[in-house]
């Protein structure tokens, strides 16, 4: 259990690492998928299957991060779009 959880840290630390040159969607999709793989594979352990936990936490951290990345973008552009109307209407 231990080293499943060990590994698991190592895993969030470097993908949250590797981040640097990333738009924020890309940032948010792989530290979404990185903490749903450590969060399925303990209670994957848990449940006697830490691989399969991994992989559909994984999976659903991926298209949560994913969408929650597109809609901070939507809700950025709808700022701008609002900023520069403002800012031609004076």
């Amino acid at each position: 259990m231990m080293k499943i959880v060990m590994t698991c840290v190592l895993v969030l630390t470097l993908a949250l690492g590797g981040c640097a040159g990333m738009s924020d969607t890309q940032q948010r999709t792989l530290s979404g998928g990185a903490m749903g793989a450590a969060g399925g594979a303990v209670i994957g352990a848990i449940a006697g299957d830490a691989g399969m936990g991994a992989v559909i936490g994984g999976a659903a951290g991926l298209t949560g991060g994913y969408l929650y990345g597109k809609h901070k973008e939507a809700e950025e552009n709808a700022y701008q779009q609002g900023y520069q109307q403002g800012k031609r209407s004076k």
